[in-house]
Order: structure tokens, then C-alpha cells, then sequence
């Protein structure tokens, strides 16, 4: 994990348009927060950079010291359409003023609305149902047990095996953690989880064979045939990199999922919502998921996550036994529809592939000035990761990554902790409104802490 300092140090002023530092950092007026928050929280709870946050607008974070970041976070790849829309604002505080907070799974109107617009989205509108729920994790979870149920009501128990990808992430509740692929992020499970099983995954850096032959031989070496397979999911870009899928591979595998009828399940939480210039990342491969997890940009706020899935799979609980206390509240629904009525008015998924041929371009023209450290750089639209690795080698270094972090961090780039593995990949993530000239800025703002970390040390 990340470990910040909490000891306030001097850095440069700097003011420009989208960028303001004129105290030290962390700020010392805000320790008193970290301290108060140090006794009443977790630990866990403090695994990012230390600025407290007082408002949040289109792609900047402002605290209440004078101090303004451009957002290179989307807050942990929520915030698609951008911080603080006052379309969004206006919507809540409309149902608000309805008395309207909480219905269970009572109907109110946006729900229906929300659904059909999710629906229009998915590979085949007539023929795909759409399941709100709270969190990223639900959402796989479900996705989990409807695949799990399909596949045992149509073929019974031998088809009980439950893959998924080496390095994955799909949430922090225990089937989403038993499907993941990060074992220092299991250590707590014991016995659970023995027909989940991890193949590995085709990034071409940490792994480098991309064939889909290593899947087939993966699962002849642990003596798994096709009919017991359950269902195959994945993340449609591994979070840990971004790593993608090889376009071959990816036609291969949702071949052999439709060839042996094995619900595939693309996990887009993540990924969905116009980031990687696509509506959807799976959208990039050309092919057609059974299931869709959703969750974070599908509101660019509030709480809420959906599964998009056949209806044949999608239909098979009976009324009041698939449901979860705030699927569908008003709140996050309303947030949600405005939230891709913007994504649509503003084209933001077109803006997201056209940033990323600014954003993609200008990382790698940093990352070829120090390849021997610099390792791996993987991105699409508006989001990419560089891998931070010791030097000419592809051992993880967490520590250059946090260093170049906390460089951005002094100036006015603020990006969420790194991630991967180890903590070596710097992750980049800006909301998909940020404008050229400021996304060019904060390229150059990259670019300066890098040379900072790795020439000056």
C-alpha cells in the first residue's frame, strides 16, 4: 500500500489556468482532518495522496486553502462526464424536493427510465434485460451467481468451474474476491472458492505469450473440459495495467464460450462508460458478452451499478428473490440518466478517443525517454498506465511509482494512489471533459515530475 507523508513540506507556487499551489503540502491547517480521521477509521482508509477535498468541478479538485489540482483520478473512475455537473445537481435536487429518497424495489418512474436507456446500450436491445444495483462488487457478484445458475439448471453440477484472469480485480465482497486474480488480496479466504479458478492473462508484459492456445492449454493442464465450465468473466481492460486483450484472442475466447455455451461476462465497472473511447471497452474486440457488469462512470456520482444480460439468464429468479434493498433508489437513478444524457449531448465518448490520441502519444513520448524504469505503457481514450519497473528489468518498483506520484501530487496533477501488483503502475484517468490545452498541460506537468524522480532522484 501507498504511504504518504503527513509532514508538511515547502513547494513551488504555481498559477496557471487550471492550476493553483500556494501552501505546503499536505496543507498543515488539514492535518487536524487526518488526525481526527486516523482515530476514527481504518487504516485501509488512508491509502491516498493527502489533500482534503473541499469542491470538485469539471476535471479540477479545489481545497478550501486556495490550492486547485487538474484531476487526473475521475475520482477512482467515476466522475466520465466530470465533477460537479450542475445537470446532475439540478436532477437530485428535483426528486429531492418530490420527498422521493428510498422505494426498495417499489416502481417510481426513473427506474424505467434508466433501465430502457441501459438497455439501448447493450449488443442487442430486444433481447437484453438490465438489473440495478448499488456497487461495482454487487454487480459481478451477480454476474457470478447468474452465470453459476445457468449453467446448473441447464447442464446440473459438473459444470461448477468459474474462470477468470490472473491479476484481475473484480471488487472486495467474497465471490468477487475469490474471482480475482490478486492473491496477496485472499490471504483472509480459506477452503472457499475452490472451483474459481485463474487462467493467465495476455498483457504481453508480465505475461508474454498472447495466444489463446496458453488458455486451452492452461485449462487441459488443470484437467478442466469445457462442458464443466460454468462461466468465463473478465475485466474488459485489466485494471492493474490498463492491459487489454489482443483482438485475436478475445474473438478466440468468445468463440469458445458460444461454441460451449458458457456465459462470458465482461466486467466493465471500470471500463464502461465512454473512458476508452468506446461506450463499452469490450466494444473494441467485436464481440458480444452475455452479461455486463457495470458500475462507477454509469453515474459520474452517486452510488449505482447495473448488470446488462440476456434475458433467458437475466429472467431465471422469480419476483422478490434477485432484488437488493437500493436497486433502482431515486438518487443515484436520477444521477445516472442525466449522467448519460451528457455522455450523449456532449459526445464524450468521441472526446474520449480523441484526448487519448493527445493523452497516449504524449505518455509515450515520457516512458521512451526512460524505458529502462519506464517499463510498460498501455492505454485507450482517456485512460493509461505506465509500469514503473527496476531498471531493465520487469521486477515491480512501487517505490519510483509513488515518487513520481507524489511529484505530480506538488504540482497541481492529482492522480489516486498506483496500483497493479505491487503498486508500480501509475494510473492515469482523466474525467472525459478535460479540454486539449489542459490535458496537454498536465502532460507536460507529467513529464516534469518524471524527469524530476528519475534524473535528479
Amino acid at each position: 500500500m501507498a504511504k504518504y507523508s503527513l509532514e508538511p513540506i515547502e513547494v513551488p507556487t504555481i498559477s496557471t489556468k487550471y492550476r493553483t499551489i500556494r501552501t505546503k503540502l499536505p496543507v498543515p491547517e488539514s492535518l487536524e482532518i487526518f488526525s481526527m480521521l486516523q482515530q476514527s477509521e481504518p487504516i485501509s482508509m488512508m491509502g491516498q495522496p493527502p489533500v482534503v477535498w473541499e469542491r470538485a468541478e469539471g476535471f479540477q479538485i479545489l481545497d478550501k486553502w486556495g490550492n486547485k489540482w487538474i484531476d487526473w483520478s475521475s475520482g477512482v473512475l467515476i466522475t466520465n462526464a466530470g465533477h460537479g455537473r450542475q445537470e446532475i445537481i439540478r436532477a437530485i435536487k428535483e426528486i429531492m424536493d418530490q420527498n422521493l429518497l428510498a422505494t426498495y424495489v417499489f416502481v417510481h418512474e426513473k427506474r424505467a427510465e434508466l433501465t430502457q436507456m441501459l438497455q439501448r446500450l447493450s449488443p442487442d436491445p430486444a433481447g437484453y434485460q438490465v438489473f440495478l444495483l448499488s456497487t461495482g462488487s454487487e454487480a459481478t457478484e451477480n454476474c457470478i451467481k447468474l452465470a453459476k445458475t445457468y449453467s446448473l439448471e441447464k447442464y446440473g453440477p459438473t459444470r461448477k468451474y468459474f474462470l477468470t484472469f490472473k491479476n484481475a480485480f473484480h471488487g472486495r465482497t467474497l465471490g468477487a474476491q475469490l474471482a480475482g486474480g490478486m492473491d496477496n488480496l485472499k490471504k483472509w479466504i480459506i477452503d472457499e472458492g475452490r472451483t474459481f479458478i485463474q487462467v493467465p492473462f495476455p498483457d504481453g508484459f508480465k505475461n508474454e505469450d498472447t495466444s489463446f492456445d496458453l488458455f486451452l492449454k492452461t485449462l487441459k493442464d488443470l484437467v478442466i473440459k469445457p462442458g464443466q465450465i460454468a462461466g468465463v468473466m473478465s475485466e474488459s481492460y485489466q485494471g492493474v495495467g490498463p492491459d487489454f486483450f489482443p483482438f485475436d484472442y478475445a474473438q478466440a475466447l468468445a468463440h469458445f464460450c458460444k461454441e460451449n455455451d458458457i456465459p462470458l461476462i465482461m466486467d466493465e465497472v471500470q471500463s464502461g462508460f465512454g473512458r476508452t473511447g468506446k461506450m463499452f471497452a469490450y466494444e473494441h474486440y467485436g464481440i458480444k458478452p452475455d452479461l455486463i457488469a457495470c458500475g462507477k462512470g454509469i453515474s459520474s456520482s452517486m452510488p449505482i451499478s447495473a448488470v446488462i444480460g440476456r434475458k433467458d439468464i437475466m429472467g431465471m429468479y422469480p419476483p422478490g428473490s434477485m432484488t437488493s434493498t437500493h436497486s433502482g433508489s431515486p438518487i443515484p437513478v436520477t444521477a445516472a440518466i442525466e449522467n448519460l444524457k451528457i455522455i450523449r449531448d456532449e459526445n464524450l465518448v468521441e472526446h474520449a478517443r480523441e484526448m487519448g490520441e493527445i493523452l497516449i502519444p504524449g505518455l509515450r513520448l515520457i516512458q521512451q525517454q526512460y524505458p529502462s524504469v519506464l517499463g510498460c505503457l498501455q492505454g485507450k481514450g482517456l485512460v493509461a498506465g505506465i509500469q514503473c519497473v527496476e531498471k531493465d528489468t520487469r521486477f515491480p518498483d512501487p517505490d519510483t511509482a509513488l515518487k513520481i506520484n507524489v511529484s505530480c501530487f506538488h504540482k497541481g496533477l492529482l492522480m489516486f494512489a498506483p496500483v497493479g501488483i505491487a503498486g508500480e503502475c501509475i494510473k492515469i484517468a482523466p474525467p472525459l471533459n478535460i479540454t486539449p490545452d489542459a490535458l496537454k498541460e498536465s502532460l507536460e506537468v507529467f513529464g516534469e515530475a518524471c524527469d524530476e524522480v528519475l534524473t535528479k532522484g
